[in-house]
């Protein structure tokens, strides 16, 4: 009989234990739950890099940080064996971005193709965030100007005898764009750009300045450290031909890999430029007939700055 009135009080005290301490449990979890709603947390790797493919994605480099790129874009696919399938050709851009803030960073350029100079800076407005401060979206603005001293291509793009001295400000053109961006899951992200490119020039009478295009951009995780990318422009006004060639809409499709400090991206485009003014109103290559591009970007950054 004491046998079981023993066992009968060790159950219930090891009940009213255990009863205790899920209650515990309980409690601090709805305690750490309060607490993260009442903080906020920024969303981060919405892209693994401030470039998409060509373009700008909404990811800033940070502050003290300096990004070092390089990009190449071979010959068309459809060029043949004779010139390796387009590898014979390359073009190159090497830039320099800087992040001044978390907030704002500026960059420069020059590229073999045209012999172009670029600059720009990015602007991050409102950042995608959970908790307390929700937001849902990601915006970013971006201004940038493109000067070519390849004074015979430019003549050759846009009709102008060859015997015409052009002035300083008709190798200038212009880009502004807003960034709409929002990382849907770990896996996915979107993005839109709302985009206008202003040229001194243009090929004819008639044709616009200011050429207006919306650019869609998306990122899929594969694995860890890959993940496949997608960008496109639409253009709303375009010029019809460039140096006598139909112009088309850029699309892109490429894979980014992380190895440590580096980012590669590898990428098949429509574009040989990588600038806005070549690659968006100035693509005359059309996928379906072979008109594409293999091209690659690597990204390297070094602390430049102090840390925080």
């Amino acid at each position: 009989m004491r046998k079981l009135k023993f066992t009968i009080f060790s159950l219930l005290f090891c009940g009213s234990v255990f009863a205790q301490d899920t209650l515990d449990i309980d409690k601090v979890l709805d305690e750490e739950m309060d607490k993260r709603k009442d903080k906020s947390e920024l969303v981060e790797a919405t892209f693994k890099t401030s470039r998409i493919i060509n373009g700008h994605s909404i990811e800033n480099t940070a502050r003290g940080i300096l990004d070092f790129k390089i990009s190449h874009r071979f010959g068309t696919l459809n060029s043949g064996l004779y010139q390796m399938f387009g590898l014979d050709n390359a073009t190159m851009r090497m830039g320099f971005d800087y992040g001044i803030s978390d907030r704002l960073m500026i960059g420069i350029g020059r590229s073999t193709f045209q012999k172009q100079y670029d600059g720009f800076f990015k602007y991050r407005v409102l950042r995608q965030a959970i908790g307390k401060s929700n937001m849902p979206l990601s915006v970013s603005v971006m201004a940038g100007f493109m000067y070519a001293t390849d004074s015979s291509s430019i003549k050759n793009n846009y009709n102008i005898p060859l015997n015409v001295k052009l002035r300083g400000d008709d190798k200038l053109s212009y880009v502004t764009q807003v960034i709409i961006a929002r990382k849907f899951s770990t896996d996915f992200s979107l993005q839109i750009m709302p985009t206008m490119v202003h040229s001194n020039i243009v090929p004819k009478a008639g044709d616009p300045n200011d050429l207006y295009s919306v650019g869609i951009g998306s990122r899929l995780k594969l694995t860890k450290r890959m993940s496949i990318n997608l960008e496109y422009y639409y253009q709303v006004n375009k010029l019809d031909a460039i140096g006598g060639q139909k112009v088309h809409n850029p699309l892109s499709i490429g894979f980014d890999i992380e190895t440590g400090g580096h980012v590669f991206q590898l990428h098949f485009t429509n574009s040989r430029g990588m600038t806005e003014r070549q690659f968006i109103p100035e693509t005359p290559g059309n996928w379906g007939n072979g008109d594409v591009h293999f091209g690659f970007n690597i990204s390297r950054v070094f602390q430049i700055g102090k840390r925080k």
